[in-house]
């Protein structure tokens, strides 16, 4: 089976450190030749949130059933490919019923329907856990706000 391999980093620190994109090739190389997958390409996203479909890399990836060079995706873990329960459904009826998905650190396999289970509770984690960071975010920046306040009128305070 003749597959691409994606790989994503969400910050331009990550870009540029190569690290995050070296270690997913990684992955994405050993699977391959462990399950005796013929990696035709690895297309590289650099500096893009997994909040949105829209970059250019996945694009490419994600042709036409009939333009494609592969059967399949292998991630080096499906939070690169997508964070979102409602994108994952997008790519399962749009493009995965012509292709697999492969994820090498959850070990989904969307050719059997334990794969495609797993995958669905995988993603809906994936999902939360970008809500959760999102919630701790807006919390933290909140409380700093409400600190910066307070500082400011315990400073005129000691103005006075």
């Amino acid at each position: 089976m003749r597959v691409v391999g994606y790989v994503r980093v969400s910050t331009e620190e990550q870009a540029k450190s190569g690290l995050g994109i070296e270690a997913q090739i990684e992955k994405i190389r050993s699977y391959c030749k462990l399950y005796d997958l013929d990696l035709v390409d690895i297309v590289v996203d650099e500096g893009y949130s997994g909040k949105s479909l829209n970059r250019p890399g996945l694009q490419r990836v994600l042709k036409k059933p009939e333009d494609s060079i592969a059967d399949g995706i292998v991630v080096a873990k499906l939070d690169r490919l997508t964070r979102s329960v409602a994108d994952m459904g997008y790519l399962l009826n749009r493009f995965f019923q012509d292709k697999q998905l492969f994820s090498v650190s959850e070990n989904v396999d969307t050719r059997t329907a334990s794969g495609r289970l797993v995958l669905n509770v995988l993603i809906s984690v994936a999902q939360w856990e970008r809500e959760a960071i999102i919630e701790r975010t807006k919390d933290a920046l909140r409380a700093k706000k409400r600190e910066g306040r307070k500082q400011e009128e315990m400073f005129r305070l000691d103005m006075m």
